[in-house]
């Protein structure tokens, strides 16, 4: 079969006794909201130890905070670029100064970090996550409310490059 990486953004509190569970069941990725817990770089290490790649996960009003201090640790920042909770809301365009500012600080840690963005991609907005620097992209509704998944999504990545 076709070998995808599972990646789980984890939107739950707390975080760390469901780690082990998502890591048995196969993820690859495991991705958390900073405001979520405790002690990050306790969470990032429990997912390594877990054998999955760890990764922060930024609501739109979440500052980045020292974001500097954990990038030797992680592989994956997601910037939520709606509230995250339901699907099909409006992309906020002011979090792309964030995303800016995070792809400044992956490319000056010469880390190799996926640079992720959730909420609201679509055509229109995909691209303009890409000029800001994002990297790696989610969409839901844009695929959903289509009536021919390969065609948004080869329309999508067209429009990601």
């Amino acid at each position: 079969g076709i070998q995808v990486p599972i990646d789980v953004h984890l939107m739950i509190s707390p975080v760390d006794n469901m780690i082990k569970p998502f890591a048995e069941a196969g993820a690859d990725y495991i991705t958390f909201h900073v405001d979520a817990v405790d002690d990050i770089p306790a969470t990032i290490k429990l997912i390594r130890e877990n054998n999955c790649k760890p990764g922060v996960v930024f609501n739109p009003a979440v500052p980045l905070g020292n974001l500097a201090d954990y990038l030797d640790d992680i592989e994956m920042v997601l910037i939520m670029s709606v509230n995250a909770g339901f699907g099909g809301q409006a992309f906020m365009p002011e979090v792309l100064e964030k995303v800016s500012a995070v792809r400044e600080m992956i490319d000056a840690s010469g880390q190799s970090i996926r640079l992720q963005i959730d909420g609201g991609i679509n055509l229109a907005t995909i691209r303009q996550a890409a000029i800001a620097g994002a990297d790696t992209f989610v969409a839901g509704s844009a695929i959903f409310n289509s009536d021919n998944y390969q065609k948004i999504i080869t329309a999508l990545r067209t429009a990601s490059e």
